[in-house]
């Protein structure tokens, strides 16, 4: 593998490092650890997707630079403890691609089988490095909680335990409905709450939806309607009746589909 020159991020590794610098640096960066920062980097990633989603070209390309930071900072931060450098980080994730991808680096390759290999190729590699035997293995614990279950269903159903249709998913869903009105403790409310979002998960896997994005979408939808609810109703919307707001509510949204 041809080592990427350093040349093209070494300047904001030189920030960093004087940042850092104990001496010269600013205290607050100094004062960071992996810890501190951990939030910041996963803000920056969904201001990321923010941007995506409003397709701000120039919100994208400043999003990107913070991100990017997030990613010389840790490097910094393990660089000064003796554990790993920037470059170490680019040199491992460029031979991460070439190695997943053998269907466009290797001999013969046939693209048409690249998302199979890549997948053996990462259970492979978890083999390797994990001493947990379980196909769940790997899958984080601080992902957030929709993408995490999403996550443990695929590897689940890469065993052969899953639903083979959505109709035994719906039946689930109802299923989980009925405990959540049955159940009568905080709890109990709380487990069963939890298993029927588990079970909307799998529905929206079984159905190729992003549930993430889905929910994003629905976020974004009921801010933009709440707020034509707010402006239609003025300096009184609070002290209106809720037939009243709901009444606003179906203008909103009737006004928003024309």
């Amino acid at each position: 593998m041809t080592r990427p020159s350093p040349a093209d991020i070494m300047p904001l590794a030189t920030v960093m490092a004087r940042l850092r610098d104990p001496d010269t640096g600013c205290p607050w960066d100094i004062a960071q650890d992996f810890a501190s920062i951990a939030p910041y980097t996963i803000e920056e990633a969904y201001e990321v997707v923010d941007a995506i989603e409003r397709r701000d070209m120039e919100a994208l390309r400043d999003e990107l630079g913070d991100l990017l930071l997030q990613v010389a900072f840790h490097s910094r931060m393990a660089e000064q403890a003796g554990h790993f450098s920037l470059q170490d980080v680019i040199d491992g994730i460029t031979r991460k691609m070439i190695r997943r991808h053998p269907h466009v680096f290797g001999e013969g390759a046939r693209r048409e089988d690249g998302h199979a290999q890549w997948e053996a190729i990462k259970a492979a590699e978890r083999a390797e490095k994990e001493p947990d035997p379980s196909a769940l293995a790997g899958v984080a614990m601080a992902l957030p909680a929709l993408l995490r279950a999403e996550k443990l269903q695929k590897r689940a159903a890469r065993t052969g335990f899953d639903w083979p249709d959505t109709d035994g998913v719906v039946a689930k869903i109802e299923e989980e409905l009925a405990e959540v009105a049955a159940a009568t403790t905080d709890a109990e409310r709380t487990e069963e709450v939890g298993d029927l979002l588990f079970a909307v998960v799998n529905l929206a896997r079984h159905l190729k939806v992003d549930p993430e994005a889905a929910l994003r979408q629905a976020n974004s939808k009921f801010d933009r309607r709440f707020r034509a609810m707010e402006d239609m109703a003025g300096d009184d919307f609070t002290a209106l009746s809720l037939d009243a707001k709901e009444a606003l509510w179906s203008r909103a949204k009737m006004e928003e589909r024309r």
